[in-house]
């Protein structure tokens, strides 16, 4: 072992050294900054991914490089855990040590590890390697997979992938369970669009639902790889890719920048009442949205689609009278007619947990089937281990009447339709299609479910963004002191009025929402609390003025 380190050591200062005194903290989104500054990163993120396996009794673990919705000069990466979920937070601070340890202190952070989760060294390591199509994601790979060899690991380099694709394909790796199946991009295709295809059935069409959706996507992988999905769709759903990889990265398109701004993204044809789909740069969010015949823009994002799958499977939980306990997983930004809409009209459960998909999934997966959506289009539906034996053994009891029996059979076939792992914006457009086609919907009988109260989001930039804590699930505001009774002040002068801020998890700003009962009161309600934010908590720059 010894040996091993030392040779990690020296690799490091030869090819990857330390780059400046600046820290980097690994969050809910891994690393994540300019993608010049990660070179040594990278390499440190495959030493500790190889550690991370031999942990695991050599379980297959994934590292995806991708920085997601943000510009494309940025760029990331974060480790994956053997059922496919985020990494533990315990290595999370691992993580953290490990990238910010001096050039000479890298070979003692690597055994402090070894010592403190008692890792046996002759232990094999797996590591799954990923990446998004940003130009720096190559040379990004290869530190890591310098980092891995030279620890020893074993590397599957799966190139260019979706996020949630390798989220996949380290949950099949590892075998967890029989809801996976091949861990190639050929097996995850097959399995989601055959059980997509059968749920269809023989008639794409239904009612008002027309089995035609324009995609946006966002100049990424997504468009990438659907359109190989594209043949294994045929006929079942018509889908037009726009921005799929002609332009650049994230601008003026994609899922983040459609629910900012509120707007339609560049480089997809407007035609009134067609549904259209924007994902993000890495494929794990999704959001729907539409333009009428009076040319005006209508979002229906993260909240919406947990709406509509959360009643869909309601009814089906109902009729399949197996008494499992379905729960819907929201964040502060959740939109407060949605979850009006869940509680009192689908009488759904709901919980609200801080932001961050980790908060999310671990909710979710207290219920029987928890659905989890962030309002900016990231989530997914899990099935716990009981709720999945109920509705498999029902699914195959043919003494059950004929009701209840197509319920639970229709419910085992949407958990193949479904990747459980981790929000996937392929799987979860699949999942809309499917209620919509069941419903016989068109998107604005989706839309006329409940109407959104508007809402407006900031982002103050502040010199520490450490100065804002928050509690009650980052909806209440503790420090600065005053400035939760500054926007209480504020939120009084609005009709439905509600505001909360919280600090970003990557960068140096305050992220304000506001909703109201008018778009106009919203915007005013957005700016007020922004300034706010710009006195009380360290603005830097001029305060934030109407645009």
């Amino acid at each position: 072992m010894a040996d091993v380190v030392s040779n990690v050591k020296k690799v490091g200062l030869e090819k990857y050294p330390r780059q400046g005194p600046r820290n980097i903290q690994y969050g809910t989104a891994g690393f994540r900054t300019r993608a010049e500054d990660l070179d040594y990163v990278l390499y440190r993120v495959g030493l500790l991914a190889v550690l991370r396996s031999k942990s695991k009794g050599g379980a297959a673990i994934g590292l995806m490089i991708t920085a997601s919705h943000n510009p494309e000069p940025d760029n990331g990466v974060k480790l994956i855990d053997p059922f496919g979920e985020m990494l533990q937070q315990r290595w999370e601070k691992f993580a953290t040590r490990l990238a910010n340890a001096s050039d000479t202190e890298l070979d003692s952070a690597l055994l402090e590890i070894v010592e403190a989760e008692s890792i046996s060294w002759e232990t094999q390591a797996l590591v799954c390697v990923g990446q998004d199509t940003r130009p720096s994601s190559p040379g990004l790979a290869q530190a890591a997979v310098t980092g891995i060899r030279t620890m020893g690991g074993k590397v599957n380099d799966y190139g260019i992938v979706t996020t949630p694709m390798l989220h996949y394909f380290v949950a099949c790796i590892n075998n967890i369970g029989s809801a996976y199946s091949e861990p190639t991009e050929d097996g995850y295709f097959k399995k989601i669009i055959t059980a997509f295809k059968k749920l269809r059935g023989d008639k794409p069409e239904n009612g008002k639902y027309v089995p035609s959706v324009m995609f946006d996507g966002a100049n990424g992988v997504g468009a990438m790889k659907l359109e190989a999905g594209l043949l294994h769709l045929h006929d079942s759903l018509q889908v037009q890719l726009y921005n799929n990889g002609t332009g650049q990265l994230n601008y003026k398109c994609g899922a983040d920048y459609i629910k900012v701004q509120q707007c339609a993204p560049v480089g997809v044809p407007q035609k009134s009442n067609a549904r259209c789909v924007s994902v993000d740069g890495d494929a794990d969010r999704i959001v729907y949205y539409y333009i009428d015949t009076h040319d005006k823009f209508h979002l229906l994002d993260g909240d919406r689609i947990a709406t509509l799958i959360a009643g869909y499977l309601m009814e089906l939980i109902k009729k399949s009278d197996l008494g499992l306990q379905l729960g819907l997983v929201q964040t502060a930004y959740a939109n407060g007619s949605s979850t009006s809409y869940i509680s009192k009209t689908l009488k759904v459960p709901v919980a609200c947990v801080p932001t961050g998909v980790k908060h999310l999934h671990h909710k979710a997966m207290e219920y029987d089937i928890g659905v989890y959506f962030e309002a900016n289009g990231h989530g997914t539906v899990t099935f716990s281990d009981f709720a999945t034996r109920c509705i498999c053994s029902a699914a195959e009891d043919l003494s059950l009447p004929a009701d209840q029996l197509h319920a639970t059979e229709t419910l085992a076939t949407l958990m193949d339709v479904i990747n459980q792992t981790v929000g996937d914006a392929i799987s979860d457009m699949l999942i809309v299609e499917t209620v919509l086609h069941a419903r016989g919907w068109s998107i604005e009988d989706w839309e006329a479910t409940y109407t959104d109260l508007p809402n407006r989001q900031l982002k103050v930039v502040v010199k520490d963004r450490r100065v804002i804590e928050t509690t009650d699930a980052e909806r209440v505001c503790v420090t600065p002191a005053g400035l939760q009774d500054q926007i209480n002040m504020l939120v009084k002068n609005f009709p439905n009025g509600r505001s909360f801020v919280r600090p970003s998890g990557t960068e140096d700003i305050v992220r304000v929402y506001a909703e109201a009962d008018t778009q106009a009161s919203a915007d005013r309600l957005a700016l007020q609390v922004a300034s706010v934010v710009h006195q009380l908590a360290g603005g830097i720059g001029s305060p934030p003025v109407p645009e």
